[in-house]
């Protein structure tokens, strides 16, 4: 007989201390906040967070009260790595003292992700918010749009399109609409520079 659990606090709880105390090597959280199958609430996550043997949080939740308790807990424990997992909202996080991005479209927006970092890191605020807004308008481009309908299957054929993969097909067989295909066509002619930077004769 499976046992069936409830996703309470103390159950979840349970399971996350379970999982990193008993782990022989540091452990990374990837947080989704509100877009994680099962919620983690913040006082669960801030007892998460405070274990010895997590040394690294990729936040995705767009949540400006993880970002605090991910901030306070690094404060207590400065080897804590805080990274940024969410490429359309990185200025923010940089901003409040975040290290670094770690992003899953960085096979396409490496380039431009690392001049937001840059800019964030000088203190170019203005400049890291069109680095952004760019990225944004490639990102939405690709992956179908506002509802990100193509996420993963639009990402694939850019890289296709880019002579990186042979083939869009994936796993969750996320569907590769007409118009995601045409955007990516004009991804492709009008962002050359940020998707091809060390390309001379693209």
């Amino acid at each position: 007989m499976v046992r069936t659990l409830c996703a309470t606090d103390r159950n979840v709880l349970g399971l996350c201390l379970d999982a990193i105390r008993n782990s022989p090597l540091p452990v990374g959280i990837y947080d989704r906040g509100e877009n994680g199958i099962v919620k983690v609430s913040h006082a669960v996550y801030r007892r998460v967070v405070e274990e010895p043997n997590v040394v690294m949080i990729k936040d995705s939740s767009m949540d400006p009260e993880r970002r605090k308790l991910a901030l306070e807990a690094r404060r207590r424990r400065p080897g804590l790595t805080l990274l940024n997992g969410d490429e359309f909202h990185c200025v923010d996080d940089l901003e409040a003292g975040y290290d670094e991005l770690l992003l899953g479209g960085g096979v396409f927006n490496g380039y431009l992700a690392a001049q937001i970092m840059k800019a964030a890191t000088e203190g170019d605020l203005p400049q890291a918010e069109r680095l952004q807004a760019q990225m944004n308008r490639i990102m939405f481009a690709v992956c179908g749009g506002r509802k990100i309908t193509c996420w993963l299957s639009g990402e694939k054929k850019l890289l296709v399109e880019m002579g990186l993969l042979t083939s869009w097909r994936n796993y969750p067989n996320y569907p590769l609409t007409p118009s995601c295909c045409r955007a990516i066509r004009g991804v492709l002619k009008t962002e050359r520079e940020a998707l091809f930077p060390y390309r001379r004769n693209p």
